[in-house]
């Protein structure tokens, strides 16, 4: 029986199916819409470093064809067949999309999904309708990711712009095709015009074809063969690398001189008359008589742009070329569907949209957001706050409603989302900045003696979610082993499932024992393999 997901929902492939070699299918339709189905192959780092992997109906497969477009068939407006284990180890993820081609908007698409089909037996569908968009021209509906596993995640994110937006957005670059040289061809010669009785060849029906059968690598049974139509683009889109170009000194627009001529300048004067000398210069230091003020721009006549402004910009406003797009660049949003996503080490951004759940931060942490999003106090009760004025582990939190997206950073600590699917991690209250509130979370206790009260405390979180760790500095994970130790003033997580024991280094003078570490109190770390500790380089 195939699993409905809704937005945000995420499985590993091998809990939906057993098998590597799938058909995912993509129906979208609206009254006077035409949509552009694409796959885009991406690497670690979420970009198209390979355009060779943006498969569209300009490139239909990969190089190894294990992406393939097949065309609209068993009711899908496009299908395409997904053969995961020969995906090359830079491809790691496919992100499946559909963008309008022509006028319209996403909220004007009637319901449609995606689906994956395998043995001819669907697995999983995600059901979408245009009442969950706006004015968006693309959305991203749902993607193949690797971690550590293939997984499937129903993504359903609108993206303003076209296809070119999309490319731009996952690092492609897009070259419009030169216009065709007009045709030498010769004049016709004489003919005589062809008898009524003989059908013109050229635009006759094509003769009925056979139906196909069902593709052996199990898309949906009885598939109905694609009508032929026509082009749905004059000049197609063509995704290759751009030529880099030199860039613009820092501060100032690029430059593009014509022949014998300056950007921003008019013509060089022109040479005085034969017999006559050209006026002289003016002493130096000296403006020359009607000239403006040292520094300041000329006067334009009435009704003018000053001499060098881009036509359109206010006088007095600095030009805004490629210089300053290049230089802004690097620090763009990154909008890769995904329900949390790090802007860079120090900023994080989650999209409220996604998931359908509300999202705890620790309070203050909100830099910006965008939508409709209500922040509300979230309080821990009486018992609550009891627990954590007695153990530490107390938390100021916000609860984050609505739909938007909001940007969370907290004194330029670095901040790593962890991913939990029903395991569990502790962490300490200090170090968490936000989860989401499907997360069940408790303070724990560590047992051990030697330190006053005999135990230390933490917060330790489980069940289907992700976790804001915020460290100092980049940390290191270590695996756990039964000589693994660390000062607890510099550790931040461990997996749940590890033993935790308190470690007493107390000795009179120490300072005589050579072989000390300096710390009175560390935690001994002992568990299965595949438990870990996560220590930042800082201690609190």
């Amino acid at each position: 029986m195939a699993r409905e997901f809704q937005r945000g929902h995420k499985a590993k492939v091998s809990d939906l199916t057993s098998g590597t070699d799938l058909y995912v299918g993509v129906q979208i339709a609206g009254p006077g819409l035409t949509f552009d189905i694409s796959c885009f192959g991406l690497d670690a780092d979420e970009q198209l470093s390979d355009d060779r992997y943006f498969i569209f109906f300009n490139q239909p497969k990969s190089p190894e064809e294990s992406i393939q477009l097949l065309g609209a068939q068993a009711g899908d407006t496009e299908s395409f067949r997904v053969t995961l284990d020969r995906i090359p180890a830079n491809i790691h993820k496919l992100s499946f999309t559909a963008t309008l081609d022509g006028a319209g908007q996403m909220s004007q698409a009637g319901p449609g999904y995606i689906r994956i089909v395998a043995g001819g037996e669907e697995v999983v569908k995600y059901a979408f309708t245009g009442s969950e968009f706006t004015t968006e021209r693309a959305v991203m509906l749902g993607d193949f990711y690797l971690k550590d596993v293939w997984r499937f995640a129903a993504v359903g994110q609108g993206f303003d712009g076209g296809l070119d937006a999309l490319l731009k957005n996952f690092g492609g670059e897009v070259a419009e095709e030169a216009p065709a040289a007009p045709s030498q061809d010769a004049p016709p010669a004489f003919a005589p015009p062809s008898q009524a009785s003989a059908p013109p060849a050229f635009g006759a029906p094509a003769a009925p074809q056979a139906p196909q059968p069902a593709p052996a690598f199990g898309a949906p049974a009885a598939p109905a063969p694609a009508p032929q139509q026509p082009p749905v683009h004059a000049a197609p889109t063509i995704a290759a690398p751009m030529a880099p170009q030199a860039p613009a000194p820092y501060g100032q627009p690029p430059q593009q001189p014509q022949f014998g001529q300056i950007p921003g300048q008019g013509a060089p004067p022109a040479a005085p008359p034969y017999g006559q000398q050209p006026p002289a210069a003016p002493p130096y230091g000296q403006q020359p008589p009607g000239a403006p003020p040292y520094g300041q721009q000329p006067p334009a006549p009435f009704g003018q742009q000053p001499p060098g402004l881009p036509h359109g910009v206010p006088q007095g406003v600095p030009a805004a070329g490629a210089g300053l797009q290049a230089a802004l660049q690097p620090y763009k949003e990154a909008a890769t569907g995904q329900r949390w996503t790090s802007q860079n080490q120090q900023l994080m951004r989650v999209d409220l949209t996604m998931g359908g759940m509300p999202v705890l931060a620790r309070q203050g942490s909100m830099v910006m957001y965008q939508g409709k999003v209500d922040f509300g106090y979230k309080g821990a009760g009486f018992a609550g706050r009891m627990v954590g004025n007695a153990t530490g582990q107390e938390m100021q939190l916000m609860r984050c409603t609505g739909r938007g997206q909001v940007f969370l950073a907290e004194e330029g600590a670095h901040l790593h989302p962890i991913e939990l699917q029903g395991d569990g991690i502790c962490v300490s209250a200090e170090n968490v900045l936000a989860f989401d509130e499907s997360l069940q979370y408790e303070v724990r206790r560590i047992e051990g003696h030697g330190i006053p009260g005999g135990a230390l405390f933490t917060m330790q979180f489980q069940g289907t979610g992700t976790v804001v760790v915020k460290t100092h500095g980049v940390p290191v994970v270590l695996p756990v082993t039964p000589t693994t130790f660390a000062d607890c003033n510099a550790v931040v997580a461990w997996s749940s499932a590890s033993q935790v024991i308190i470690s007493s280094q107390v000795r009179l003078r120490r300072n005589a024992y050579p072989g000390h570490s300096g710390e009175t109190v560390n935690l001994q770390f002992r568990g299965a393999p595949g438990n870990f500790v996560v220590v930042q380089p800082y201690e609190v």
